[in-house]
């Protein structure tokens, strides 16, 4: 018995349909693609039109799904510091429930590299979260006005996005350390053009102006466990009896190193964190930190992005999740002499 042969069907390709649409493939493109960057009508007129010359393909979605089908970009600082794991967590999983494709970026604590993607992927994915963001305001509105983009731990006019409140954790653990005696206390800075840093000393300062107690900044570290290190050496020649790190990643980096040097935690000197990643719990000693959600920030920022998608809003928003102080065995009474 002798099978007829199958005919084979030839595929429509986008310039055809842009062709036939009179407009230019590029366009055919982001219309199946990225729905969003092209008018309603374009849409409609472009999908009509590849569906009537019998183009198939998993870009082109059913109509009343047409928003569950793009890509978001989340784009974080590295992928060293467990907080960031956390904030990757919850979108990744608000950005699965949505049906969207993920597309993770770290840009290495490079600002030059921070600023090239988010320029690049502004054309190319529907919608960005960008994680705790170096580059200036300026270049994020601009980001902003191309593609629907909402940030983590930055608030500025034109911007939106989901702020963690740790600088009130922060003024809490500035207060607890004064009850117990600190009128002296160090804290050691995080990576320069980072908002967070900023508004987290700007809490502190403020909180200890409260009281009789003094501030001494020290230094500007990238969050790595080797830097943690450096920072106790600078720390111990403060004579500061509590000291206070940008986040936890410097501050556990920093407990191993005050070991060395023979300062007893927290006999000589307490030590404070921020963000309770996962490991401060259990450093040596346990650490006292400012709890901070990471993962519910990835939800949150995921959820208010994928809302601009349906609504197409680019008004200014910003929500805000809170945080508290976790006292562990870090943090002692001020022991004199």
């Amino acid at each position: 018995m002798v099978v007829p042969a199958r005919r084979v069907q030839r595929r429509v390709t986008l310039s055809e349909i842009a062709e036939a649409c009179g407009v230019a493939p590029s366009t055919v493109s982001r219309a199946l693609s990225n729905p969003n960057r092209v008018s309603p009508a374009m849409y409609e007129r472009i999908t009509s039109k590849a569906q009537e010359m019998g183009y198939t393909s998993a870009l082109l979605p059913a109509a009343d799904n047409r928003l569950a089908r793009g890509t978001i970009a989340l784009v974080v600082p590295n992928l060293t510091n467990p907080f960031n794991l956390d904030v990757i967590r919850g979108a990744q999983s608000q950005i699965r429930a949505a049906s969207y494709l993920h597309l993770l970026v770290s840009t290495e604590e490079s600002l030059p590299m921070e600023e090239q993607w988010l320029r690049e992927m502004s054309r190319t994915v529907d919608g960005i979260v960008v994680s705790s963001p170096r580059i200036d305001d300026e270049v994020l509105r601009a980001v902003a006005q191309v593609v629907p983009t909402v940030v983590i731990n930055r608030a500025a006019p034109g911007l939106s996005g989901v702020v963690i409140d740790t600088p009130a954790g922060l003024g809490q653990a500035v207060h607890y350390l004064n009850s117990l005696g600190h009128t002296r206390i160090a804290y050691v800075r995080g990576p320069h053009g980072s908002w967070t840093d900023r508004t987290r000393f700007d809490a502190i300062s403020a909180a200890a102006s409260e009281r009789d107690i003094e501030i001494v900044a020290v230094g500007r570290y990238q969050p790595t466990l080797a830097n943690g290190a450096a920072a106790a050496d600078a720390v111990v020649l403060t004579h500061a009896t509590a000291c206070i790190f940008f986040n936890d990643v410097l501050a556990i980096g920093a407990l191993d190193r005050f070991h060395q040097l023979g300062v007893s935690i927290p006999d000589d000197l307490s030590v404070v964190g921020c963000d309770d990643i996962f490991g401060s719990s259990f450093s040596h000693p346990p650490l006292t930190t400012v709890t901070s959600p990471g993962e519910s920030a990835g939800r949150a920022s995921v959820d208010m992005l994928i809302g601009r998608f349906a609504t197409r809003d680019r008004s200014d928003r910003i929500d805000h999740i809170s945080a508290h102080l976790t006292v562990r065995a870090s943090t002692g009474p001020r022991r004199d002499g």
